[in-house]
């Protein structure tokens, strides 16, 4: 035997035995998550619209904590605690990160390890309609351009179909017909189940409605912005999920963070508003920091958190299906689920709250969901 073969035999050794070491750790990983047997007891569900599917209360969102800049085990640790206290569905886009796709990666890869098995016990949504990739087809509500997206989604999550897409916001530019005509491929291609539209206004929406009626495939659920400081969907949206029974899950419900008690005092190093991201330095005025003192004094003398008052008060009206909430840990989430233990106001208390819920300008999805 030649040195040179005698090394490469030392070479293909060390390989297999970092493999078989790699695989052993894997198979581990992907065994040693059981979800709690208790998990659907405490949860709230309600119907979406007048479809079949039932959706959590409380549903988890990804656009922030769950790209590559976050630990993938903290992601790990809260995915698993949501499962544990019954929620079900999972919410993402194309673009979550950062970078754009490292939500749907690091998410697919965390459902292969740890859920795999209860893959039937999940709704997994995504959505495309903002920037993606460069160019002419990377963005808005081409057939192309969702399509392809879709497919990208598949991989990245490595699995075989979503629960849900989305278009994530209306596109003037593209005809309503393509746009919704590429949601119902996606569902008679296997794609995806059901077909949600985010940011819409009530109008599109009921234009939406018409149009998936005549291609055979029903609005399952609209996404929109909704919280104290963002009340867009009471003026005639509701009206219209009500009476053409699609569903209403509600984000930002807790206005980017603006309705905790993070702000009171000002901005914290490392809190959202430090960075400008969804919640900039403007959005904290004197006027809106002033009425978000006031809501947490009446959360208070419920018993509960600024956030979870929130939480509450948005889920307080039975045409809204489910609120999507962020987690960066385990005790965050864990917090924002005890919501749940008390969703009933007084008409004082909502009263009250009227006085001080009122229009923030902080509605960073206004221009699609008023076209």
């Amino acid at each position: 035997m030649s040195p040179f073969d005698f090394s490469c035999r030392l070479v293909n050794r060390a390989v297999s035995k970092r493999f078989i070491v790699s695989t052993e750790t894997e198979q581990q990983r992907m065994t040693s998550y059981i979800p709690a047997e208790d998990r659907y007891q405490s949860m709230t569900y309600r119907r979406s619209g007048r479809s079949g599917l039932l959706l959590p209360a409380v549903s988890l969102g990804l656009w922030q904590n769950f790209g590559d800049d976050r630990p993938l085990e903290t992601q790990r640790s809260v995915l698993r605690r949501a499962f544990d206290l019954g929620i079900t569905h999972f919410d993402l886009a194309n673009n979550y990160g950062p970078p754009y796709g490292s939500a749907e990666t690091n998410f697919g890869r965390i459902l292969r390890e740890d859920f795999r098995e209860y893959r039937d016990e999940l709704v997994i949504s995504t959505k495309a309609g903002w920037d993606m990739w460069p160019g002419p087809y990377g963005d808005l509500g081409s057939r192309k351009y969702l399509l392809a997206s879709l497919d990208q989604s598949l991989r990245r999550l490595d699995v075989d179909y979503v629960d849900i897409f989305y278009h994530h916001h209306f596109d003037p530019q593209t005809p309503l017909e393509e746009s919704l005509g590429a949601l119902h491929s996606a569902v008679t291609s296997g794609r995806a189940l059901y077909v949600g539209i985010s940011s819409y206004s009530d109008e599109r929406t009921a234009e939406a409605v018409a149009i998936l009626h005549e291609l055979g495939t029903p609005l399952l659920i609209h996404q929109p912005s909704y919280s104290m400081f963002n009340r867009w969907i009471e003026h005639r949206l509701l009206d219209v999920l009500e009476s053409e029974g699609v569903g209403c899950i509600a984000f930002s419900v807790l206005a980017q963070g603006l309705l905790t008690d993070r702000y009171l005092n000002g901005v914290p190093p490392g809190s959202r508003a430090s960075f400008g991201g969804s919640l900039t330095r403007d959005m904290l005025n004197e006027e809106n920091l002033g009425r978000v003192r006031a809501l947490n004094d009446i959360a208070q003398r419920r018993g509960q958190s600024l956030a979870q008052m929130a939480i509450a008060w948005a889920l307080r009206d039975a045409r809204v299906t489910s609120v999507l909430i962020g987690a960066s840990s385990v005790a965050q989430l864990d917090q924002n689920i005890a919501a749940l233990e008390d969703l009933e106001f007084t008409a004082d208390e909502i009263a009250a709250i009227d006085r001080y819920a009122v229009d923030g300008n902080i509605d960073l999805w206004r221009a699609p969901a008023t076209s």
